[in-house]
């Protein structure tokens, strides 16, 4: 009887439940809990509570790990069903390596638009698409894929602001391009796996480096110190030949001070649109020295993209099927039989581009130093030199281009001249840019002050080529037929103070000079001479109070001063005689945020006063060059709102909505009579809408915990129509859209690793035809002709990724 009992006790299992908390007592969603050496294990649910059940009898070791916590791990006896005291997570070490993004970010009261995306939330999105697609479902922001399916060329709107207004960091360095202000994703394929956190403010925010913010921000930390060893390998396959394989490892602390990460990454896909396929690799390293008082971190990230060109997009009559309009279109643009063949026979995926070669071939390197030191408890300094290294070019075949069009004369053979050949061109960007950040954040029990800045360095050298001709009349191969450089300097510096006043409110004040030198030399594109040399000095002041209610209710208000340059092209494209004006924006912002034990709410109402923003009005250049001009009052005036609600423990609601006006307050349009030589038309417009500016974006999400180890998320995302350009004119827009997504996730725990998940992505459950980008330009020839070009998305399609954990 003796034995018997005892064998029975040895094969007992019993259940553990308890809660997992940070050191703030939130509760951490999706921590990891599990017992050493076994295949036990759970994910916490939404409010931080885990249930571990047939753990067997006897000694045990329980390990909980979050991303940004020290692992926390108990022995235990287990002999029966048992509650374990509440967990509380100590941050890791790295808190002092926050410094890199803290005096670029918002901080929790500060009187801005914000929100944060940690890496669990990315994590299970994550199947090789392109950064802003996994955040397509946040507030006022609005995404598209140039390819259809999310890979290759992606981006997105802010608050109907483009990616050129949208300031991107990276650890607190500036990623945005210097003479375009953009940011090409493109070139940084799979980086979603090396980020830990991003912060996106809404609006002018705080001041941080590099472009101006007036659509927001978007401040990208990547990955902290991981305190044990790990390693990680992840797969995806799916629609249109799309694949993925990424390999992450890192040593954990070594000897309490030293850190390696690594990360290498492919991902191909066909893409929805005709040959827009994607070739991408991207790698990541990172080591690091943690001491008491010191954080010394190196990193470097590459990217390298060979992309099919789908920049072109679809004319709306290939769209609708309407083959009398496509052949008008094809007369109208001069296209000949085989590109007219094409557009007939192309369908919904139809591409202009036809040479197997038509591709975007470029990389970037960056390397980043990051220092960060204690002066005193509460005193700390930052420095960051960084440098990014990008090469690269676009390849196009030209039908009949002239000659004249490269500086070369007409070509005479017997007695023929021949004015044009075949040829094959390569416009190319070789770029450095480099630079140095500093902070120094001195943090008191009711003071928080940040005095910063950057002084940064952009040298690139524009100039194409010539690779092969039909007639090669005198031009040697790779002969540069345009060749220029632009010069960029940049230094900013900016003070931020948090200030308690009162035990329930809080003063911030923000004050950042930014000037900027912009130089061109050489012979553009078109042939013609670049002389640009400009400069500007900004002041952008900004103050703000935040009132606490309760512990769980506060509010906020604050105005902010934005300034920015303009473009590269708004300088070299509009005569010297009408250079562009800067653009000035005055933001206003009042917000309500509740923060509860089952749900968060915000709600944020904004004014965008603009002054000089530059738009397209249809106007060209003597060389036939769109250009932008400023106009004198626009502004954007909108309603956001957010809300998450754990409604139970297996179930969370999350949903947003902004609803906004956004307009010019005078407005004309230049269109072009060739009917009888050249004629100028003006079409003048009074609160007209601006361009790709929705009245209404709304996305929502419920989440299911099927099973302990199953859960769905269902995710649906609506954009009200947005008008191609600045007359409010309906034919010229693009239709309101909602698609519907949905995503399985499964994980196991086997032994002798920490997790196993799968993840099934279905996109566009509901097949919605519909496009998200488009352009749109009119003339006229003895009647007015539009013509509208749209980026259509595809269809109901899928990704299948497995991620293994050691």
């Amino acid at each position: 009887m003796a034995t018997l009992l005892l064998s029975l006790n040895v094969t007992a299992q019993f259940t553990l439940r308890g809660k997992v908390l940070s050191d703030s007592k939130e509760p951490l969603v999706g921590a990891l809990v599990r017992i050493e050496g076994s295949s036990k294990g759970v994910y916490t649910d939404n409010y931080g509570s885990y249930e571990l059940k047939k753990v067997p009898a006897g000694k045990n070791v329980l390990e909980v790990s979050f991303i940004g916590f020290k692992t926390w791990t108990i022995d235990l006896d287990v002999k029966s069903d048992q509650r374990i005291a509440d967990v509380s997570m100590e941050e890791s070490v790295t808190k002092l390596g926050q410094v890199v993004v803290k005096a670029t970010r918002a901080g929790e009261n500060t009187p801005m638009a914000q929100s944060e995306i940690t890496f669990a939330e990315l994590e299970k999105q994550n199947l090789g698409q392109d950064l802003p697609i996994l955040l397509q479902n946040e507030v006022s922001l609005v995404t598209t894929s140039d390819a259809g399916a999310g890979i290759g060329y992606t981006g997105f709107r802010l608050r109907g602001s483009d990616a050129s207004r949208i300031n991107v960091t990276v650890n607190g360095i500036p990623l945005n391009d210097s003479e375009s202000q953009g940011v090409y994703w493109v070139n940084m394929p799979d980086f979603t796996s090396s980020v830990e956190s991003i912060q996106i403010q809404r609006g002018v925010g705080t001041s941080t480096n590099g472009a101006g913010a007036f659509g927001g921000s978007v401040n990208l930390q990547t990955n902290t110190l991981k305190e044990k060893a790990y390693a990680e390998a992840s797969t995806t396959f799916g629609s249109f030949n799309t694949q993925k394989y990424s390999l992450k490892t890192g040593t954990g602390l070594l000897a309490d001070h030293w850190v390696i990460d690594a990360r290498a990454s492919l991902i191909k896909s066909d893409g929805y649109i005709d040959r827009a396929s994607s070739n991408l690799r991207s790698y990541f390293l990172s080591g690091a020295y943690y001491g008491d008082k010191t954080v010394v971190k190196l990193i470097h990230f590459s990217g390298r993209e060979t992309t099919y060109q789908s920049w072109w997009g679809t004319p709306e009559s290939r769209l609708s099927g309407d083959v009398d309009a496509m052949n008008a279109h094809a007369g109208n643009n001069g296209l000949d039989s085989a590109q007219t063949a094409n557009l007939l026979n192309s369908g919904r995926t139809y591409n202009f581009y036809e040479y197997d070669n038509e591709v975007d071939n470029y990389g970037q390197d960056h390397y980043q130093l990051h220092f960060a030191q204690e002066l005193g408890s509460d005193l700390t300094a930052n420095a960051a030199l960084h440098y990014t290294k990008g090469a690269g070019y676009y390849e196009q075949f030209r039908k009949a281009d002239d000659f004249a069009n490269y500086g070369l004369n007409d070509l005479i053979i017997g007695g023929d001249t021949l004015t044009s050949t075949d040829l094959i061109r390569r416009r190319w960007l070789d770029n450095d840019f480099y630079g140095m950040t500093y902070s120094f954040i001195l943090d008191k029990e009711k003071l928080d002050f940040t005095f910063g800045g950057a002084y940064n360095i952009y040298e690139g050298d524009h100039f194409g080529e010539i690779i092969w001709s039909e007639f090669a009349n005198g031009s040697d191969i790779r002969d540069r037929y345009y060749d220029n450089v632009g010069n960029k300097t940049e230094f900013n510096s900016y003070a931020k103070l948090n200030y308690q006043l009162s035990e329930k409110m809080q003063g911030f004040a923000d004050l950042q000079v930014r000037s900027v030198d912009y130089s061109t030399s050489g012979i553009d594109n078109n042939l013609a001479v670049l002389a640009i040399d400009t400069s500007f000095t900004f002041v952008n002041p900004k103050a703000g109070l935040t009132y606490h209610f309760t512990d769980s209710l506060s509010a906020f208000v604050s105005v902010a001063v934005g300034n920015r340059e303009p473009v590269r092209n708004d300088f070299i494209d509009n005569p010297r005689s009408n250079q562009p004006s800067h653009e000035t924006l005055l933001d206003y912002e009042l917000g309500l945020n509740y923060i509860g034990n089952k749900y968060d709410f915000n709600a944020n109402v904004y004014f965008m006063d603009y002054t000089n923003q530059l738009v397209l009005t249809g106007a060209l250049n003597d060389v036939g060059s769109t250009i932008r001009t400023n106009v004198a009052d626009s502004y954007r005036a909108g309603l956001e709102l957010k809300l998450n609600y754990n409604i139970t423990k297996k179930l969370n609601l999350m949903t947003n909505a902004s609803f906004s006006q956004n307009k010019i307050k005078d407005f004309t349009e230049t269109v072009y009579d060739y009917t009888n030589g050249y004629d100028v038309i003006e079409n003048n417009y009074t609160d007209t809408d601006i361009a790709f500016s929705p009245n209404v974006i709304a996305a929502a999400g419920v989440e299911y915990q099927v099973l302990k180890d199953l859960s769905l998320m269902v995710q649906t995302k609506y954009v009200g129509k947005q008008y191609l350009d600045n007359t409010s004119n309906d034919a010229k827009s693009i239709d309101a859209y909602q698609t519907v997504d949905a995503r399985l996730s499964y994980a196991v725990f086997p032994k002798k690793t920490k997790s196993l998940t799968v993840n099934v992505l279905v996109n566009n459950l509901l097949n919605t035809m519909y496009s998200s980008n488009g352009y749109t330009y009119s003339y006229i020839w003895g009647s007015t002709i539009t013509e509208n070009f749209y980026y259509p998305q595809a269809g109901t399609n899928f990704l299948v990724g497995a991620t293994l954990k050691l």
